[in-house]
């Protein structure tokens, strides 16, 4: 018998040799239906593999990450099969899942691809499907892989650098595929399959290999899954950022200036500036101090805070000056800045915690394929900050910022998100400096502060900094979507390597520890988050514009600023549209421009010191007509339901 735990800690007792499926069975004939993959002692298995050990068991479903994850990359192999059967000739490489679905690299020939094959190999892949094939996993020596793919060269390039007795491949119809495992029980369970694009990539992402075409798929269990998936992604388009922010005016691209570098438009420039009040007003409050460094700094600072050496050869490449052997880096960040800030004078425990603060911009390569808008830019501010305490207060110093990221997130609309803690790997410590007294204290802190402020946490293993653990905030937006916003990071290396100190209470020095925190991230990408996330229709408080008065005829143009003054005197952000155009033609614009109060003026509220007020979204709703005193209401009661205030 074997004894096989289970995540809520029970334990079944089973036969040597049973399967996850067995252990399915033996909870419920409903979860034995639903159970598509599994994990044992943290290594992914089939819903087949026979236990011979006592062992930790995960059982995952659809709903799970790593259930889809094995769902789309046994979907990857039946679409290779499809793809071998009707192009002759092709080599297949690697076909992993990814977030939405997965993808097969292939060298195709001669052959090509086009969007009118797409329909063709959909529907071969689901005739395979019915068929409801078993995915076999089956041990081979290397000498024989390297036999059996001795005409694709990328498939012994893999197979070169695997050791003998590790290597599998997975059998299912009658095809084959160079695979470590993690699939569904058979083929099935796929019910809708689509093609979503095709795109060049280079063999194992090297520029100097050969480029290969990229088959891009998803698929589902039900087939209105793929229903609702299409429309989401349609919505998607709807709402994405780059169409956006043209529409609004907010920012704009220059292959003059350079790809990843954004203009913000006057729009865009004071929304900005909204945000960035808004967060220093609220950090003003809880005790920060704002402060301004350069945008470049000597080599040597980022050689001591190890950022170069973890990053150098990646980053934009060192500034030379006329001076021999003085070399300078654009800023990649800003801790190491404010590390030579906090040097700049002694300490004392009675003057701790320092909190510095600073909407600053730094510079980081991104390859030219992988800028995308605003969501991934070569240069960006972020909203930094960063703590130096005691170890004492560290505790109370990590939930403060925790208060005020639920702050922010609860003034623009976030209600939907996970706290991941993310810790180091495991396994490979390689990639991380500091010793592990360090690492422990620092996750220990971040793991008792979320379990305090009673946040729905998550916990990833090799997510973390390559200084510290962090606190990551992953927000999901109206169309369901995941995103990183927001991170609070505990970092004990940091203040080593820069031999930080303060004067303890005994007289004697002693090193602080170091809060990273980043309410918004990056200005850039939080905003293209936003934008989406509320399709262009951000708070009122937020809004470059909150109104716009719309005079029925230049007849009323005078009244139209007299109702522009008396909004101003009461910081309602507002202009007028006096166009020579019809007032249908100017509501229409003006709904495009996500304008959120149309305020119509023409005789009637002249006559009466009134405005007729138009909702943006509210088309055939009609209008109500008020004083300006009562608009003002109208925006004021608004904004205090959506902009909170910060308690500290």
């Amino acid at each position: 018998m074997i004894k096989i735990t289970l995540p809520d800690g029970s334990v079944k007792e089973l036969v040597n040799g049973s399967t996850p499926m067995d252990v399915a069975k033996s909870i419920s004939e409903g979860l034995a239906r639903n159970v598509i993959s599994a994990a044992f002692n943290s290594t992914t298995i089939e819903t087949s593999t026979e236990l011979t050990t006592d062992g930790s068991l995960i059982l995952y479903t659809w709903n799970d990450k790593e259930g889809k994850k094995a769902f789309w990359h046994s979907t990857s192999h039946v679409m290779a099969q499809v793809l071998e059967e009707k192009y002759n000739g092709i080599k297949l490489t690697l076909g992993p899942a990814i977030d939405n679905g997965f993808y097969y690299d292939v060298d195709f020939g001669d052959n090509k691809i086009t969007d009118a094959d797409f329909k063709a190999i959909e529907d071969r892949v689901l005739e395979i499907s019915r068929e409801k094939h078993e995915f076999k996993m089956r041990a081979v020596s290397k000498a024989e892989a390297l036999a059996t793919y001795k005409d694709n060269e990328y498939k012994t390039e893999l197979i070169s650098n695997l050791e003998d007795g590790t290597i599998t491949f997975c059998d299912h119809a009658n095809f084959f595929d160079l695979c470590r495992g993690g699939h569904i029980p058979n083929t099935g369970i796929i019910k809708a399959m689509k093609i979503m694009s095709v795109a060049g990539a280079y063999w194992r992402g090297d520029e100097k290999n050969k480029q290969l075409t990229r088959v891009y798929g998803i698929s589902f269990p039900k087939q209105k899954d793929l229903t609702d998936y299409l429309e989401l992604l349609e919505e998607a388009k709807r709402r994405d950022h780059r169409k956006l922010g043209k529409e609004l005016d907010l920012f704009a691209f220059s292959q003059k200036v350079g790809q990843g570098l954004p203009l913000w438009l006057p729009k865009g420039a004071a929304l900005r500036d909204r945000l960035e009040q808004f967060l220093k007003k609220a950090q003003k409050k809880a005790g920060y101090e704002q402060v301004v460094t350069p945008h470049i700094g000597q080599k040597e600072l980022y050689v001591t805070s190890g950022h170069y050496a973890k990053y150098g050869a990646d980053s934009f490449q060192p500034i030379t000056t006329p001076a021999e052997g003085e070399e300078f880096l654009l800023k990649p960040m800003n801790c190491p800045h404010h590390c030579e800030i906090y040097n700049t004078k002694p300490w004392s425990y009675k003057d701790l915690p320092k909190r510095y603060a600073e909407f600053g911009t730094v510079y980081r390569y991104e390859q030219s394929g992988e800028l995308h808008g605003l969501t991934r830019v070569r240069g960006f501010t972020q909203d930094d900050a960063h703590i130096f305490c005691t170890p004492d207060q560290l505790d109370s110093e990590f939930k403060k910022v925790i208060d005020l990221v639920l702050y922010v997130f609860g003034s623009l609309g976030f209600e939907n998100f996970t706290a991941q803690i993310s810790l180091r790997d495991q396994e490979n410590r390689d990639k991380y400096i500091g010793s592990d007294e360090n690492w422990e204290k620092a996750e220990n802190a971040i793991i008792n502060a979320a379990a305090d402020k009673g946040l729905n946490t998550v916990v990833e293993y090799g997510e973390a900094a390559f200084y510290g653990p962090k606190l990551d905030f992953m927000v999901k937006d109206a169309l369901g979507r995941s995103w990183q916003l927001g991170t609070i990071q505990v970092d004990y290396n940091l203040p080593e390597r820069f031999e930080l100190t303060y004067k303890g209470a005994d007289d004697k020095l002693h090193r602080p520890v170091m809060i990273h925190r980043a309410p918004f991230g990056s200005m850039e990408r939080f905003i293209a988050i936003l934008l989406e996330h509320t399709a262009g229709n951000f708070p009122l408080w937020l809004m470059p514009e909150q109104a716009i008065i719309l005079s029925l005829s230049e007849k009323y143009e005078n009244y139209a600023k007299k109702v522009l003054e008396l909004l101003e005197n009461h910081e309602i952000r507002a202009l007028i549209d006096n166009r020579n155009e019809t007032i249908g033609r100017k509501i229409r614009e003006a709904e495009v421009q996500k304008m959120p109060f149309m305020l119509i003026v023409g005789e009637e509220e002249e006559k009466n010191g009134t405005i007729s007020v138009r909702r943006h979204g509210q088309e055939g709703k009609g209008n109500i007509t008020v004083t300006i005193e009562e608009f003002v209401k109208i925006v004021n009661e608004e904004i205090s339901k959506t902009l909170k205030t910060f308690e500290v």
